[in-house]
């Protein structure tokens, strides 16, 4: 798996998990939601996305989005 494969996993998982715990627990996670997808459109344009700078720490190979 590369970055951008994984970086769109990950805000997949967060934003799904976010809108189970909005249902079940406070309607406030739905600003993590918002969160998540303001980051995910500011990365479209300015091509910096932090989920992509830990993944590189970490050791996942670049992709052709994020590098």
């Amino acid at each position: 798996m590369n970055i951008d494969r994984a970086v769109l996993a990950i805000a997949g998982l967060f934003i799904l998990a976010s809108l189970g715990l909005s249902q079940v627990h406070s309607p406030l996670w739905l600003i993590f939601t918002a969160f998540v997808g303001v980051v995910m459109f500011q990365s479209a344009f300015t091509r910096f996305c932090p989920m992509a700078l830990i993944l590189r720490a970490v050791g996942l190979k670049p992709g052709h989005a994020f590098n």
